[in-house]
């Protein structure tokens, strides 16, 4: 095992790593990542979230936002991106690591190539990379970031949003190391969120990459920084994960250019937390072949991996009556009723009027949860529901494999289905087509910044 610092050694594989090295499953994965993430980015424009983020961002520049005219500067418009990628929580999620690498990773990717004029290659391959390293990073906490009251997407994607931007930047190997220990002391993200709904979490993988291009700027202007910044006495490790909570911090540099974690990334089928989609579509499943209405449902018990009871099931009287969509979304037992009732689970049941909903609250009421013992999690986001009906019967549903997951990925078609309709709940089929096209072709196209000025949606 090598003795340099972590930092290095993730610098060194970013610094020599080419398009060329990158497997062809990777590149057409990649590429339908980014689309996921400009689709979810169209979607947020219907949110008040994205017009206060779209005022407090104003101001001249000449970066991108995607689905929006104005063109900000570079640093905003990477915090902008990645609030709306990251807005309805309805991006993809790297379950080892428990983290949104892509709402980080895109802005990043976007900012530096399209400003440096860079090949849609260049952005790819800068992504790539960025996802790579966060969820290493992410994954050698063991979920220890959570346990400590940090959200990981914000504080892990600043780290490999830092190698990236780095690499495209054209730092050399030592300056893609100073960017990751400079970014160490700007990388942030508190799941206080959760106690109120409040909308910070959704910053969170925006900032990552803003601080990122400015960890990179103060790395090439030679600002001097740690080494040791994930393994050192007061490295990301040990300030930011609990005291005796197992490590795995040789994670974050073990098998880069031999193991793609991307292949690991889920794709979200449903607009909510990623550790609700299991219960959703068992839920979905026992409702539909069972014919039930809520009326015939007892009681629901949720099996549940005990990590994520603190997020989603605790506490209790704010899960069993969320006050915004965003509560709905980290409430097992509103996403429950929902999909019982409803036989879905979309951005339609995140509406006002559903969160209200008196047949969604009365099988929500019904909701209770126990210990998992049979979970897999982090390595799935598994769960089981257990349904008992009115007339005495027990019905039960495990979702083993959570779908989307690598075991179950969502096909191409999937995939693009959820673009489409995504984009044109705020513009039409012909632009939805064109941005797709774009995106889709981005690995040929010899100029990102004529890539990323069709994503802004603008009307030819």
């Amino acid at each position: 095992m090598s003795t340099d610092p972590i930092a290095a050694r993730i610098a060194s594989w970013a610094h020599s790593v080419s398009w060329s090295d990158v497997p062809e499953l990777v590149r057409e994965r990649a590429a339908l990542h980014i689309l996921d993430c400009v689709g979810l980015s169209f979607a947020s424009l219907r949110d008040e979230f994205a017009t206060v983020a779209a005022q407090a961002t104003a101001g001249e520049g000449s970066s991108a936002v995607i689905g929006m005219p104005q063109r900000l500067p570079i640093n905003d418009a990477a915090l902008m991106n990645g609030i709306l990628v990251h807005g309805l929580d309805y991006d993809d999620t790297h379950p080892p690591g428990v983290i949104h690498a892509s709402a980080s990773a895109l802005p990043t990717a976007m900012a530096i190539a399209e400003r440096d004029r860079l090949s849609g290659a260049d952005l790819l391959l800068g992504y790539l990379i960025a996802v790579e390293v966060s969820a290493r990073v992410g994954a050698g906490a063991r979920s220890g970031f959570h346990a400590r009251g940090f959200h990981p997407t914000g504080l892990v994607g600043a780290f490999g949003s830092a190698v990236a931007a780095a690499r495209l930047s054209g730092l050399d190997e030592s300056g893609i190391a100073a960017a990751q220990g400079i970014v160490g002391s700007l990388a942030a993200g508190s799941l206080q969120f959760l106690d109120t709904g409040a909308w910070t979490k959704r910053m969170h993988p925006g900032w990552a990459a803003s601080t990122a291009l400015t960890s990179t700027r103060f790395a090439a202007a030679g600002w001097e920084a740690p080494p040791d910044v994930y393994e050192g006495r007061f490295g990301l490790y040990a300030s930011h994960v609990p005291e005796g909570h197992e490590i795995d911090p040789e994670a974050a540099a073990r098998g880069l250019g031999e193991e793609w974690e991307l292949l690991r990334v889920a794709i979200k089928p449903f607009p909510a937390c990623h550790f609700t989609h299991a219960f959703a579509d068992a839920t979905i499943a026992l409702v539909t072949e069972n014919d039930l209405s809520g009326d015939d449902i007892a009681e629901v018990i949720c099996l549940v991996p005990e990590e994520i009871i603190p997020v989603v099931c605790e506490p209790a009287e704010v899960k069993l009556t969320p006050r915004s969509d965003y509560d709905a979304k980290f409430s097992l037992p509103f996403v429950v009723g929902a999909s019982a009732t409803k036989r879905r689970f979309s951005l339609a049941d995140l509406l006002p009027d559903a969160l209200v909903d008196s047949d969604n609250l009365a099988v929500a009421s019904k909701v209770r949860y126990e210990v998992d013992t049979n979970s897999t999690f982090p390595k799935h986001f598994c769960g089981e529901v257990v349904m008992r009906t009115t007339d005495g019967r027990e019905l039960r549903h495990r979702e083993s494999v959570n779908r989307g997951a690598d075991e179950r990925p969502l096909t191409k078609s999937d995939i693009e289905e959820k673009f489409l309709d995504n984009v044109e709940l705020v513009t039409t089929r012909a632009v939805a087509q064109r941005v797709l096209e774009s995106v889709l072709g981005l690995a040929e196209a010899k100029d990102a910044a004529e890539a990323v000025d069709t994503w802004r949606g603008q009307d030819d």
